[in-house]
């Protein structure tokens, strides 16, 4: 996520006074490196020649059909009773929305499944916010909701869900919805009819009650029992919570001791639940009465272990799903993208492949990336990308040569060590200091890992597989889920936490909590006693201040040097208005990154933009038509794929990690426009020339200045008409600088222009 060279546009070419009124630069997109939508993970088959991207929810027909969304892949995915793995509906990779027969159909992240006695399949289509409905021969439709954001109750497309993730179904058809986004449990009858059953929409909490007195936070997956109660799982207060047909909930099951991250459930026919645990990479049995048992995996060690119940090793296990007639239970190990099966006391993998990847070294377009979540940059230009899912750390060199720098792809693992002889375990955070060392936030192992510019790994802060939260000197402390990291110029780290910590590591790695605490919200207040919600990023600036892009918040925060917490951007809910402060919004924000006047950019995912941030608040949009797309082109008539890092260069290139299309872009200062050619000979003929073919915004009223870029020293002229400034150069060239431009333009040697002195 954030980054050393995240390079100070205005500062580093020396005007950021003129700059302030300027408009805003602009900026041309290409592909750096990889192949928009470039996946092979969604792959048909039997058995291990099957392959999956992230398997959420899975859910089981009477004749022994298993049904599984294969969120990333945007699909639907069948496998039948013999084994064989087929596509029911969706387009791999082919992310959108639309109703039709198969492969016409598009999804967008689809998370959780269900299937009635008819074998038709319902699926919770999250980033849609819609509830589809496929029947047994792939022909899908909209059952409830409009596409938009909301709360409403009402019929069919009338209704409004906010990413709706868990979905059971009972047994007169009707279906129960976790509305992740609203807090509450809705019902959708067969008809398509939508109510709140229980919590209330806008409201979080973890209060039992009666319908709407209840409260819930971060419902993830839900299952219903042959009594028709039902259950469903809450990540933030780690429980179980039941529901009954008329509304009344409890607290089944929970505790920290207990559940890490519990996601999938279903119950058999004698009221047992089975909880698919991701965070402890096991599967717990909860009894009727509530007694918690661990039944399959090792809390202490991921993996991909097949053999008895003890013994085998998940990673990320999401879903489950049950043969009531046999006991046999099914499982989406999703970060290993396979389906795995747990039947008389042994696991074994039913289809896809662990370790399988689509990374490939190569240069430009002829390489892969697996899944690029973060993206940092060297003094030298070569950009390092945290491959999340590939386990792995790349290296883009200025030219476009792709290599991989530490780990081997599709291998996870803690051990230090040099180049492909390390391992990580989904590292969703980067960045580089001035020395060319990279840090990562190693996400899955809870540590944050040191490369030297050699390739050795090191374990810098944390100790692997050792969750908690505490503050101490290198491998003794303790973090929870590392996201993004930051280093300033001084080589201090900053890290924040998902779970609302910001922490700061010195260089000798003595780590301590700057801001946040326990609980959620979006508080602005001084260190602890600010709130965060599951931030994803954080950057500085040239001052010492902090920036964080606070993703469950839809907000950009700001810390001072001396702790305050401020919101600068953002309203607390999802939208995508430019404006203000609190008047604008973002949805889903990740990547940030902060130049040393205190511009910040960010990669507004959910929105598909780049948005720029002044440092007085004020939101537009930067880079991206807000529509989904690859194409390459200036700006916001680009199109990214949920864009989930940016990043400056020296130059003040702009780099992005485009994690849907599998790619990183870059983006080059464009000019302004017009032509080279040669200006009329008059009194003011350099600056004549330039307004003419270039100026098109005025800059405020300024005095001659001169200045030093870099490897270039300009004699700026100032021209009163045009507010323009021109320049000659030590290495002969001639320098233009206009409204659009924040990196001057070079004319190239133009003979003649020197012959009148007004020119000189």
């Amino acid at each position: 996520m954030n980054k050393f060279a995240k390079i100070i546009l205005a500062t580093t070419f020396g005007l950021s006074s003129v700059l302030v009124s300027a408009t805003e630069p602009t900026f041309t997109f290409t592909t750096l490196a990889g192949t928009p939508s470039n996946t092979i993970k969604n792959v048909d088959g039997i058995g291990s020649a099957a392959q999956f991207y992230s398997p959420h929810g899975l859910a089981m027909d009477s004749s022994g059909n298993i049904y599984i969304a294969d969120s990333f892949n945007h699909t639907i995915r069948k496998v039948n009773s013999t084994g064989v793995v087929s596509t029911l509906a969706g387009s791999p990779g082919q992310q959108g929305f639309a109703d039709g027969i198969g492969s016409e159909a598009r999804f967008t992240e689809p998370w959780a499944v269900v299937v009635d006695s008819s074998g038709n399949v319902f699926v919770s289509d999250t980033n849609n916010n819609r509830i589809r409905k496929i029947t047994p021969e792939g022909v899908v439709t909209t059952l409830a909701g409009g596409g938009s954001q909301g709360s409403s109750d009402g019929s069919g497309t009338a209704a409004r869900f906010n990413e709706p993730h868990g979905i059971g179904i009972d047994s007169s058809g009707n279906l129960y919805v976790a509305d992740f986004g609203n807090n509450t449990i809705r019902k959708v009858t067969p008809t398509g009819m939508v109510s709140t059953l229980a919590g209330s929409a806008g409201s979080e909490g973890n209060t039992d009650g009666q319908g709407t007195a209840a409260r819930f936070k971060a419902l993830q997956f839900l299952t219903v029992d042959s009594t028709g109660d039902i259950y469903v799982s809450q990540s933030a207060d780690k429980n179980i919570r039941k529901i009954t047909a008329a509304g009344l909930v409890t607290t089944f099951a929970s505790g920290a001791a207990t559940f890490g991250d519990p996601r999938g459930l279903v119950a058999d026919g004698t009221g047992n639940i089975y909880v698919a645990d991701s965070l402890k990479n096991v599967i717990h049995k909860v009894t009727r009465s509530g007694t918690v048992s661990l039944l399959a995996g090792n809390s202490a060690k991921p993996g991909s272990s097949d053999g008895t119940t003890s013994s085998a090793l998940f990673n990320e296990p999401i879903g489950v799903a049950i043969n009531n007639i046999t006991g046999t239970l099914y499982v989406t190990d999703s970060a290993n993208n396979t389906i795995r099966e747990i039947s008389n006391g042994s696991v074994s993998t039913l289809a896809g492949l662990a370790g399988r990847t689509s990374s490939v070294d190569g240069i430009g377009a002829a390489a892969r990336f697996e899944d690029p979540y973060a993206l940092a940059l060297d003094g030298a230009g070569n950009v390092f990308v945290a491959d999340a899912t590939d386990h792995s750390i790349r290296k883009i060199t200025p030219d476009g040569n792709v290599t991989t720098f530490a780990g081997k792809g599709g291998s996870f693992g803690s051990d230090d060590g040099s180049g492909a002889a390390a391992r990580f375990k989904s590292p969703l955070g980067i960045a580089a200091d001035t020395a060319g060392n990279v840090y990562v936030a190693d996400t899955g192992n809870y540590t944050i890992r040191k490369i030297t510019s050699d390739g050795v790994v090191t374990t810098f802060a944390g100790s692997a597989g050792q969750r908690g939260f505490t503050d101490g000197n290198g491998t003794a402390a303790r973090f929870s889920n590392p996201y993004g990291v930051s280093v300033d110029g001084s080589g201090n780290l900053y890290v924040i936490e998902s779970t609302g910590v910001v922490r700061k590591i010195t260089p000798t790695g003595v780590v301590t909590t700057l801001a946040g605490g326990s609980g959620s919200g979006l508080v602005d207040a001084t260190g602890t006693a600010a709130r965060f919600r599951v931030p994803f990023d954080i950057a500085v600036d040239g001052a010492g201040n902090l920036y964080v892009s606070d993703h469950g918040n839809h907000a950009v925060r700001k810390i001072t040097p001396a702790g305050i917490v401020t919101t600068l951007a953002g309203s607390g809910i999802a939208g995508n208005s430019n404006g203000s402060g609190r008047a604008a919004s973002f949805k889903f924000p990740s990547g940030i990154v902060a130049d040393n006047s205190g511009n910040v950019y960010l990669a507004d995912t959910d929105n598909q933009r780049i948005r720029l941030i002044t440092p007085e608040g004020v939101v537009s949009n930067f880079a991206g038509s807000g529509s989904l797309g690859s194409a390459d082109d200036v700006g916001t008539s680009a199109t990214f794929f949920n864009p989930k890092d940016v990043a400056l260069d020296a130059s003040g290139n702009m780099y992005i990690a485009d994690r849907g299309n599998h790619t990183i872009r870059k983006g080059s200062l464009s000019s302004s426009g017009g032509t080279t050619t040669t200006p009329t000979d008059s009194s003011d003929c350099l600056f004549n020339w330039a307004e003419a073919n270039y100026a098109s915004v005025l800059f405020p009223p300024a005095k001659s200045l001169e200045a030093d870029f870099g490897p270039f020293h300009y004699r700026y002229r100032y021209y009163t008409g045009s507010h323009s400034y021109l320049a000659t150069s030590s290495d002969g060239n001639f320098y233009y600088l206009g409204p659009n431009d924040v990196k001057p333009v070079n004319l190239g040697k133009k003979s003649g222009w020197l012959s009148n002195a007004a020119c000189s």
